[in-house]
């Protein structure tokens, strides 16, 4: 197949080179030209295109059988949502509607979800989040599945959990370094995937996802946040956090949701078996890692 991965980094660039492994021909687009090394060295076409800029689109060499949209709004805002995801999205369908796409894969997030009492959350649930760039987000979504419906796009939506692994995983980073706090009694619920997983679901949902569907891109264990933190306690010999303050919590309370979110389709239509089912095992191999290399820098706690 020829591929084309519009945002070609974190997530997209292991795809990649999961992609060219398995012998597909790969396109890879960032923004910036400053690491087409990297890419190029993995056997991936670079081209620098920013897709907010729908003439720029014309440099791609298509057309494409698959499509995988992985693009990050490097921690952005509202205005940065609209512009990478939705008004990129509306840009990406304009151009590709007319050609013979196979499968277009977005990578979208489960925070469409805006539960708060720890329920659990399959794809049929409501997705009404109170976080103005969430509801951006369900918006591109409603783009994707119409345009399936006027144009026949063939567009599979994953909703992608808290991701970590190399590098990556913001609570576990922030206790490394004593800056995590227990919200409340710790009762609300994380849910995460590791970034090698999220590879292989993206790799299966080109294959096997139907398109006009969406599937939760999550592992196999919720966890609540203070059993996450007590095992990183117990696991790496530090003390547990404290509690966060009324002023902590009232900073960060506006879009907190505490959902388990499911899984069960994922593993049923895309037949996909994980590497990491649980944050066990991913972050143990996220520990070692850290402590062959010699990065595992554990802030002592204050005495």
């Amino acid at each position: 197949m020829r591929v084309l991965i519009v945002g070609c980094g974190y997530v997209g660039f292991p795809l990649g080179v999961e992609l060219v492994r398995l012998g597909h021909e790969v396109c890879g687009i960032r923004r910036s030209a400053e690491t087409a090394g990297e890419l190029k060295a993995a056997g991936i076409r670079f081209v620098a295109v920013d897709i907010t800029k729908p003439d720029e689109l014309a440099r791609l060499p298509g057309p494409f059988d698959w499509v995988v949209n992985c693009v990050s709004s490097g921690r952005g805002g509202p205005a940065e949502y609209r512009g990478v995801f939705l008004e990129g999205t509306r840009s990406l369908i304009d151009w590709l509607a007319p050609t013979p796409l196979k499968k277009y894969v977005h990578l979208g997030s489960t925070s469409v979800y805006g539960q708060t009492d720890g329920s659990p959350v399959k794809e049929s649930s409501p997705t009404e989040p109170a976080a103005e760039t969430s509801r951006i987000l369900v918006d591109v979504e409603k783009i994707l599945l119409a345009a399936g419906v006027e144009k026949k796009f063939p567009a599979v939506i994953l909703r992608a959990a808290g991701i970590y692994g190399p590098e990556r995983g913001h609570l576990f980073l922030k206790y490394l370094r004593n800056e995590a706090r227990i919200d409340g009694k710790g009762e609300r619920y994380i849910n995460m995937i590791h970034r090698d997983d999220l590879v292989g679901v993206t790799a299966a949902a080109l294959r096997n996802g139907r398109p006009g569907e969406i599937y939760n891109a999550v592992d196999d264990e919720p966890v609540a946040q203070i059993h996450f933190l007590r095992w990183l306690s117990e696991t790496l010999g530090k003390w547990m956090p404290p509690v966060a303050s009324e002023a902590e919590m009232a900073e960060r309370k506006r879009g907190v949701t505490n959902k388990k979110i499911q899984n069960r389709k994922l593993k049923m239509e895309l037949g996909y078996q994980f590497k990491y089912p649980n944050f066990r095992k991913g972050y143990t191999a996220e520990i070692q890692r850290l402590d062959q290399l010699g990065q595992l820098n554990i802030v002592p706690e204050p005495r």
